[in-house]
């Protein structure tokens, strides 16, 4: 196939456009739904492409204008995107999850020119305000024949939008560019070392970075056949990976415990899996561990909306004997890590963990289309916590803004909390630092335990004074039926603090 003009016009359209080239006819996107499956060769993706951006076009989309999505994961929408990259358009996928009051605020935010929706978020999207509405379905139904002119882009042109969850304060759009987009896939394929026979099975929601961008756009761009899901379900997960095709993944702390506790999970076959990839701060080892001991290496990804995400890597070669570790940066980043003066700190001490890559990025959006602040000198400071090895190796240890400080002693949560999720009986948990006339803070846990666990506080305590100091030891625990979480499933500390500072507790910790 020789590439249409307009198919060069933009990089990021034309890095797809290569591997259209290259073979028309092999697999790039199926999508198993309950209701039906779709499979997109990639000379037809490139044909979806083609017709959407005619469609947008004629809607008046013009370079600048921003597009929303409103829907669960389909193969449209990352056609959607490169559209969008074609016309110099930016592409702003929404979180199906947050309420019409919380979208509206995005909405009002970002101004979007159109949103389009997929008929299960067709009542949503009517009651919203501001921009143009336009089906799913109905964008496909009458394709237009003629040809576009699309605008010349460059590897700076805005493409993506993506918000934070906004578990505190209002939410903030983060701009990426074309040339942001394509860093970030060589590094996500450094970082899995994308094969041949690869097949990437993407069940993560798209409107967030990590759905998009750490697997499944990168797998696009390098030629790797993507096995969509509408959305995660455990079982249907299990299922996708015992037919054999299924040699990658992505998941989730909560969604690798919603898969190691099915009643099929001991027996399940995992087939052609070679490993799977985790994005978080940090994750519970426990959760590794299931994993690990069925030969199943689990590598993390270590990153933000804000850097791309993909920042520091912990390969799959490595993952066992890391376990728990974050990585090292890929090729294109650097980190370094600051005290609270702002200095570096040596190997081994603690610091703030600060990014500076080329797939960072551009800013924070405002509403007169300029990108804000977010960025200093280059970097981006992430606000969490780490440590390094001898070797480079970054291990976070917590939140900055989580870090507590008692007695003078800085405790980390994140190891509180990887201890108690160590012990039978505990489902979930959050550790905060609560105000103390005479500590200045003392660390309180709030614990969901498991059905019929008959788990109590003086168990609890046991198994924390055996493996932590003394000082660390939360001072009460909190037996709760579950704990205060965003739209995206991280847990809202702030929230939770409030909650507890006036409670009493079901038990008192150490004096």
């Amino acid at each position: 196939m020789s590439p249409p003009a307009e198919a060069l016009a933009s990089p990021l359209a034309r890095a797809l456009y290569g591997q259209v080239a290259s073979d028309a006819s092999r697999p790039a996107l199926t999508l198993h739904a309950p209701d039906g499956h779709l499979v997109l060769t990639q000379g037809q993706l490139w044909d979806q492409i083609e017709q959407l951006t005619r469609r947008f076009h004629r809607c008046g989309l013009q370079a600048g204008d921003r597009l929303a999505w409103l829907g669960l994961n389909h193969p449209m929408q990352l056609a959607a995107l490169f559209a969008c990259a074609r016309l110099g358009a930016i592409f702003m996928p929404l979180n199906f999850r947050l309420a019409a009051a919380e979208l509206q605020q995005v909405l009002d935010d970002a101004t979007p020119a159109w949103l389009v929706h997929d008929a299960g978020h067709a009542d949503v999207a009517v009651a919203l305000r501001g921009p143009g509405r336009i089906s799913q379905d109905e964008l496909m139904a009458s394709a237009q024949a003629q040809e576009v002119v699309c605008p010349t882009t460059d590897e700076n042109t805005p493409v993506l939008l993506v918000y934070t969850s906004g578990t505190t304060g209002r939410p903030r759009g983060a701009l990426h560019t074309q040339a942001a987009l394509l860093a970030n896939a060589r590094a996500s394929e450094w970082a899995h070392g994308f094969c041949a026979n690869d097949v990437v099975l993407s069940t993560l929601p798209l409107f967030h970075v990590g759905g998009l961008c750490i697997q499944t756009l990168p797998a696009l761009l390098a030629g790797v056949p993507v096995v969509v899901h509408p959305r995660f379900d455990p079982k249907a997960w299990l299922d996708e990976v015992a037919t054999g095709q299924i040699t990658l993944s992505l998941l989730v702390p909560a969604t690798i415990r919603a898969i190691i506790e099915q009643l099929a999970w001991q027996a399940a076959s995992l087939g052609r899996l070679r490993g799977i990839m985790t994005g978080s701060s940090t994750v519970p080892l426990h959760y590794l561990q299931a994993f690990h001991a069925r030969g199943i290496p689990v590598g993390q990804v270590y990153g933000s909306t804000e850097t791309g995400p993909v920042s520091v890597v912990l390969g799959l070669a490595d993952a066992i004997e890391r376990e728990g570790e974050a990585g090292w940066p890929h090729p294109g980043a650097r980190i370094r890590l600051l005290d609270a003066e702002g200095h570096e700190v040596a190997p081994g001490e603690t610091g703030e963990v600060c990014v500076q890559a080329d797939n960072l990025m551009r800013g924070y959006w405002r509403p007169d289309g300029r990108a804000g602040d977010g960025l200093q000198d280059g970097w981006f400071h992430t606000g969490d916590l780490g440590r390094l090895a001898p070797d480079g190796c970054l291990c976070i240890v917590g939140r900055a803004k989580d870090m507590i400080i008692s007695g003078g002693e800085n405790i980390y949560p994140a190891e509180i909390e990887n201890l108690l999720l160590s012990l039978s009986g505990v489902l979930e948990c959050a550790v905060v630092g609560v105000p103390d006339e005479r500590w200045g803070e003392t660390p309180v846990a709030a614990i969901v335990a498991e059905p019929d666990s008959g788990l109590n506080a003086e168990t609890v305590l046991a198994h924390l004074q055996a493996r932590m100091a003394r000082f660390k030891l939360p001072r009460r625990l909190v037996f709760v039926d579950a704990l205060p979480k965003s739209a995206l499933g991280k847990v809202q500390k702030a929230r939770l603090l409030r909650e507890l500072a006036g409670s009493a507790g079901d038990a008192s910790g150490v004096a």
